[in-house]
C-alpha cells in the first residue's frame, strides 16, 4: 500500500522530512480494524513527532493520528463494528499512523463517522474532540450537560484545533461563562462562530483584559499553548480553588505561586488511555459516538478551515509548515489517495 512517513537522518525540516514509499497492509490484531483511509488532519502531535526524529535507522515511521475511512477487516474479537462501517478516530502513537492507504487500529479508540459530514469534514475532528472532551469532562471535572451552577473556562489560544472545539462543547453542553483568547481579526471572529461569550488578547496581561470584560477570577483555565508564558498570571486571574489544564509541553512551569488559592493543575493528553491501554479505554469510543450524535443534531460543528489533496508527501510537507507556525486556524484536513 502507499503511504506517508519519515525516515531515521531526516533533517527534521518541514519542507522535506516526509517521503513517499510502499509498504505491506497491515493485518488485524484481536481487536483491530483494518480501515481504507479517505481522509486525515495534521495536528501539532505530528509535528513533534517528526522533529524528535525518532524512528530506528533502516526504518520508516508513518505519521498521522486522525482519520475517517471504511472499514475493509476486523480482528476476531471485534464487536463494535463490522466491514463497510465509516468510521473516523484519531489512533495511538504507539502505532504506525494514519497517513497510508489502510490503517490498523483497535476498535475501542474508534466511532462511526457523523452521517452528515463528508469524510474531510469528520476527519478534522478526534483528536481534537477528544482531547477537548477529557480535559473538560475529565480532568477539570466541569458537569457534562449541566446548564446551572454558573462559573468562567478561559481558553487560552481559542482558535486553534482543540480551542475551536472545546469552545462549541463547553458553550453548548455546559453553564459556563466561555472566555477564548484571540488577537488577530480572523481569529477573535472565529471563536466568536465557534461560541464564545467573550474575547481577550492573550497578547496582553491576562488580568487586564479579564477586568475589561468584568470577569476578574474565573474558576477553570485551558491553557492550550503558551503556558509557561501564563503562569505568572494564573495566581491572579484564579478564583481560590480553581483548576488549570494544561495539553503543551512547557521547559517549565514551577506552580508554587500557584498553592496559596489551592489551584489544582491537571495534564491532558488524548493518548494516554490506547498508549497504556488502560482499564477505561472505550471511553474515547463511547466519547465520539457522543461527538458523533451532537454533530447530527446540529449542535456541534466540524473545525475544518482548509483541504488538501491528494495525500502525498509533497501536501503533507506543506501543511506540516503550516501548523508549525502557529498561526492556523482550526484544522488543515488532506483528502483522497
Amino acid at each position: 500500500m502507499r503511504a506517508i512517513g519519515f525516515r531515521a537522518g531526516s533533517n527534521g525540516s518541514a519542507n522535506t522530512s516526509l517521503v513517499d514509499f510502499e509498504v505491506d497492509a497491515p493485518s488485524p490484531g484481536p481487536h483491530d480494524l483494518i480501515v481504507r483511509v479517505k481522509a486525515v488532519s495534521v495536528n501539532p502531535a505530528d509535528v513533534k513527532v517528526r522533529q524528535r526524529g525518532q524512528v530506528e535507522d533502516g526504518q520508516t515511521r508513518i505519521l498521522g493520528y486522525d482519520a475517517s475511512g471504511i472499514v475493509e477487516a476486523v480482528g476476531s474479537e471485534v464487536t463494535l463494528f463490522a466491514v463497510g462501517d465509516e468510521v473516523f478516530y484519531a489512533g495511538d502513537i504507539t502505532r504506525p499512523g494514519t497517513n497510508a492507504e489502510l490503517h490498523a487500529v483497535d476498535e475501542r479508540i474508534v466511532g462511526h463517522k457523523p452521517a452528515s459530514l463528508d469524510w474531510a469534514q469528520a476527519a478534522a475532528l478526534p483528536l481534537t474532540a477528544i482531547t477537548a472532551w477529557e480535559l473538560l469532562f475529565t480532568r477539570l471535572g466541569v458537569p457534562y450537560g449541566r446548564k446551572t451552577g454558573g462559573g468562567s473556562l478561559l481558553v487560552i489560544n481559542g482558535a486553534g484545533g482543540v480551542g475551536s472545539i472545546l469552545i462549541q462543547i463547553a458553550r453548548r453542553l455546559t453553564g459556563l461563562t466561555v472566555i477564548a483568547t484571540a488577537s488577530r481579526p480572523e481569529t477573535i471572529q472565529w471563536v466568536s462562530d465557534m461560541g464564545s461569550h467573550h474575547v481577550i488578547d492573550h497578547h496582553k496581561p491576562l488580568d487586564e483584559e479579564l477586568a475589561r470584560i468584568g470577569i476578574p477570577e474565573v474558576e477553570y483555565v485551558a491553557s492550550l499553548t503558551g503556558s509557561d508564558r501564563q503562569l505568572p498570571f494564573f495566581p491572579k486571574i484564579m478564583a481560590p480553588q480553581g483548576h488549570i489544564a494544561m495539553i503543551d509541553d512547557p521547559e517549565h512551569f514551577d506552580i508554587v505561586s500557584l498553592k496559596r488559592k489551592s489551584i489544582a493543575v491537571s495534564w491532558e493528553l488524548m493518548f494516554t488511555r490506547p498508549m497504556f491501554a488502560t482499564a477505561d479505554m472505550i471511553e474515547q469510543h463511547r466519547l465520539l459516538q457522543e461527538v458523533s450524535r451532537l454533530v447530527d443534531e446540529g449542535l456541534l460543528r466540524s473545525t475544518l478551515t482548509d483541504t488538501v489533496s491528494p495525500i502525498n508527501a509533497d501536501n503533507l510537507n506543506a501543511v506540516h509548515a503550516a501548523v508549525e507556525s502557529g498561526r492556523g486556524i482550526g484544522k488543515t484536513v488532506l483528502a483522497g489517495f
